[in-house]
């Protein structure tokens, strides 16, 4: 059965860390979502994965974790996307398969209406991916080339958080306004960011073809 026709479904967390001044322009681009310019000219932002339970056909992917990074050379909706993409070095070959199809978008879903966006892919390699949650904070760390570390951004609520809502693809319900902790770094494939200080979200998410 092709990735396509396979039924798969999962439910998570996800963060993400981009180079943008909070708050990112993608969020209230005023013609069509995705096509504010990055305040940096440049979007690069790195993606975390956590799947707390998920299926794909009889492949169950319950507590793997997904990291994926995407550069752009100007608005989003522009396409031209370099991406890389990395796996939980915990999955067997089936479960390795079916989160490579799942998250490069060939099985569909919310990957799959991004996917025309792409350009180059960079790479696809398994790695060792850790996610940590506590309270308002989320992380993950892919070998030793990710680190990056996300906390609710300031609220008039000190133990609140910013929720915006209808404004992401991977959350529509709503996102988590953050902000890139200390030494929230990426080098691989040539590229080397530190988007220390910067736009972040995370988000429940809830995904399926």
């Amino acid at each position: 059965m092709a990735a396509t026709e396979t039924a798969w479904q999962l439910r998570g967390e996800y963060l993400e860390n981009c180079n943008c001044d909070v708050v990112c322009p993608c969020l209230f681009s005023t013609k069509e979502p995705m096509t504010s310019t990055p305040t940096q000219g440049a979007c690069e932002v790195g993606f975390g994965f956590h799947i707390d339970d998920g299926s794909f056909g009889d492949v169950s992917l319950d507590g793997l974790n997904v990291a994926l990074i995407a550069r752009t050379p100007g608005p989003m909706a522009d396409g031209n996307w370099q991406v890389a993409l990395y796996l939980d070095d915990q999955a067997d070959d089936g479960q390795r398969e079916a989160l490579q199809a799942i998250f490069t978008g060939s099985a569909g879903g919310v990957m799959g209406s991004l996917a025309p966006l792409i350009g180059e892919v960079l790479g696809v390699r398994s790695a060792s991916i850790r996610w940590r949650k506590e309270g308002r904070e989320r992380a993950v760390d892919v070998d030793d080339v990710m680190s990056m570390a996300v906390h609710a951004a300031p609220s008039i609520n000190p133990d609140g958080e910013i929720w915006a809502t209808n404004a992401h693809p991977f959350a529509p319900e709503a996102i988590a306004m953050a902000v890139g902790a200390a030494n929230s770094t990426y080098t691989d494939h040539g590229l080397r960011w530190d988007n220390s200080g910067k736009n972040a979200h995370y988000a429940p998410i809830s995904w399926s073809n």
